[in-house]
């Protein structure tokens, strides 16, 4: 089985850069983490991607201050220089241009920790607390020019309780990104995803008998 190269951006400590490598690493699946790449030469996530036996670069963001072009032909010529044939960011803390998200567009992936389109942006946990859902999660979707704003490749849920906090409401919902983003990078890797217009469409799929309700009163 021919297996699609992938590259992980981090800034981080690579949680669900982790997750990716771990699914990885099973002979069934179509991708393989060929690099991690860090724009912070000391995040956590390369001893991770090191331990996991996968080659990691650091391209050191700050020197390049504004010039997002500068840094992003850097970060392009690696890319080229190992092949890399889809992008997955996680925790990857720099904007983009236009020109560069355009050149990988339906390549790369992004994770965001709410259901997309509630709560893009900063502090999403607290932007579900304050507006009182009572259903949050995680969502996979391509990368555009505009933040948390592309098309929809994979959605998570996890029932919100009157007494989480951010953290521990963070803290349920990473597990649901843990499961869903190899997921996607799976069906994304096998040619299942298809985009109509701003819409994903999944080849195979069906509708779901399973439902999730919250709050639940016993």
């Amino acid at each position: 089985m021919m297996k699609r190269r992938v590259a992980i951006l981090i800034s981080g400590r690579g949680s669900n850069m982790s997750a990716l490598i771990r699914a990885a690493a099973a002979p069934d699946f179509p991708a393989e983490i060929s690099l991690v790449i860090s724009n912070k030469a000391d995040a956590l996530g390369l001893e991770r991607a090191r331990a996991g036996g996968v080659k990691t670069l650091v391209i050191e963001s700050k020197p390049f201050g504004k010039d997002r072009a500068g840094f992003e032909a850097v970060l392009q010529a690696a890319l080229d220089q190992h092949d890399i044939e889809l992008i997955c960011l996680g925790g990857f803390m720099r904007l983009f241009t236009a020109e560069f998200t355009k050149s990988w567009y339906g390549r790369m992936l992004n994770i965001h920790p709410s259901l997309l389109p509630s709560f893009p942006g900063l502090d999403p946990h607290g932007q579900a607390l304050r507006a009182g859902v009572k259903l949050s999660g995680a969502t996979v979707h391509f990368v555009i020019p505009e933040t948390d704003a592309g098309p929809i490749v994979m959605q998570g849920a996890v029932p919100v309780s009157d007494h989480d906090t951010a953290d521990t409401l963070s803290e349920r919902i990473l597990e649901v990104e843990h499961r869903i983003y190899p997921e996607a990078l799976r069906l994304l890797a096998t040619g299942k995803v298809l985009i109509e217009g701003d819409v994903c469409k999944t080849a195979g799929s069906g509708p779901s008998e399973n439902f999730l309700i919250a709050p639940v009163v016993r």
